[in-house]
């Protein structure tokens, strides 16, 4: 294969064009915005989090799930409607329960092994995304949440994470803004956060000095392959047309799974929206209150990051609601009352709200690898943890596509479909 598609300008799009160009390959991207990283990359959390990488397919989740299914401001909301869609994903889900610790430790593994490439990547091409290397602190307000915490560090460790739990004494001596009472807290020293639409774009450009062909406005109508020759057809403002390459990579988000079945493949994505502001810190004081060490509040599910001097991010909750991008007041309500209780002396005068699609699978780990056809590759489904993990499988990725290069070479003919094992 000379010539690749990468379908999607997101955080994993883009790391992957990037990491395919590293290697030789001619790569086109194909992305229906005007710019890169427009979507569910564009105003997230902000944390390249290890410590995050505990998977949702714990029984936990589901006694939570019934719990809040009527409770309009729960960190974790379900639309009761049903939907073929939405049942057979949650029965994938609940049959991949008794993964929940084996997916945890590879999921920790993996974000470990991201960094690695991430920050070497931003280091070799200039990309400036407000990066902040202050760790991460888990909070804690009883016993029963931080315990459970306690044998998660042990699955994280498992994977390679070393993280150590702390005092609310040592939680105000990390971070002194953070108001009100905890009964303890876990900290990670070696986790980072960063502005995401900022770095996207910045891999972007380097991407597109490397050769890459970054076209945007392209709205992909339909995707097929006969094993030889990706056809994929657009729409931009001139019209429709066909594009040939000599094969293709889906990271398209949400919308990998409408065009997986057009080539023949089941990836079982479901939309999960997650919500954030931004908070403008206009003046002195707000700047002062305002926290540098990124915080996880595990009992509502929201995590925060400083970008730069005058900006605050907050951002979490799931709402799995099928396709829905809107903006619900309240919804985002609980996160500016979120600022007011834990950092009392940050103004939310100006607070931007925004509704991203994480694209998850049952398995809550990404779908890295072949499809049926053996041109086709798929990167995609990471969940909350997009960025957490984009940098290493995009180069992942990559080398499934040099080794199918390779296996044809040597075989004379296109070898059929494997999946490739999640291995850094």
């Amino acid at each position: 294969m000379k010539s690749i598609a990468v379908i999607g300008g997101g955080i994993t799009g883009v790391t992957t064009a990037y990491a395919l160009a590293k290697r030789g390959y001619s790569v086109t991207l194909l992305e229906k915005h005007r710019y890169a990283a427009m979507e569910t990359s564009f105003a997230n959390g902000g944390q390249l989090s290890a410590s995050n990488a505990e998977v949702w397919t714990h029984p936990s989740t589901l006694v939570k799930g019934l719990k809040w299914m009527l409770k309009s401001d729960a960190p974790l909301l379900v639309n009761p409607k049903p939907s073929w869609h939405k049942l057979s994903w949650f029965a994938e889900f609940i049959a991949n329960i008794p993964n929940y610790r084996q997916n945890t430790i590879e999921t920790a593994r993996l974000a470990v092994a991201a960094r690695e490439h991430l920050f070497a990547w931003a280091e070799a091409e200039g990309v400036h995304f407000d990066l902040k290397k202050k760790g991460i602190l888990h909070i804690y307000r009883d016993k029963a949440g931080f315990d459970h915490a306690g044998e998660v560090s042990k699955l994280l460790a498992a994977g390679g994470l070393l993280r150590r739990a702390v005092t609310p004494t040592e939680m105000r001596a990390i971070e002194p803004t953070l108001a009100g009472n905890y009964y303890g807290g876990y900290y990670t020293e070696s986790d980072s956060t960063g502005d995401i639409h900022l770095f996207t774009n910045g891999l972007a450009a380097a991407a597109e000095r490397l050769g890459v062909t970054l076209l945007f406005g392209q709205e992909v109508r339909s995707l097929r392959s006969d094993g030889q020759t990706a056809v994929v057809s657009v729409a931009d403002e001139t019209g429709v047309q066909e594009r040939r390459f000599d094969g293709l990579v889906v990271c398209a988000g949400v919308a990998s799974r409408e065009l997986a079945a057009q080539l023949g493949d089941r990836v079982n994505i479901y939309p999960v929206k997650g919500y954030s502001i931004t908070v403008n810190l206009l003046d002195e004081q707000s700047r002062r209150a305002a926290p540098t060490v990124s915080l996880l509040d595990d009992e509502t599910k929201l995590v925060t990051s400083r970008l730069g001097p005058d900006r605050f991010r907050v951002a979490g909750t799931a709402e799995f609601n099928g396709y829905n991008k809107d903006i619900r007041a309240d919804r985002i309500q609980p996160l500016v009352d979120w600022v007011k209780q834990c950092f009392p002396g940050v103004s939310t005068r100006q607070v931007l709200p925004w509704a991203g699609l994480r694209p998850m699978l049952p398995s809550m780990l990404p779908r890295v690898g072949r499809g049926r056809q053996a041109n086709v590759f798929y990167n995609t489904g990471h969940g909350h943890l997009g960025w957490t993990l984009s940098a290493v499988t995009a180069d992942m990725i990559a080398d499934v596509v040099a080794q199918a290069d390779e296996q044809a070479i040597q075989v004379g003919a296109a070898p059929g479909n494997q999946l490739f094992p999640l291995r850094a």
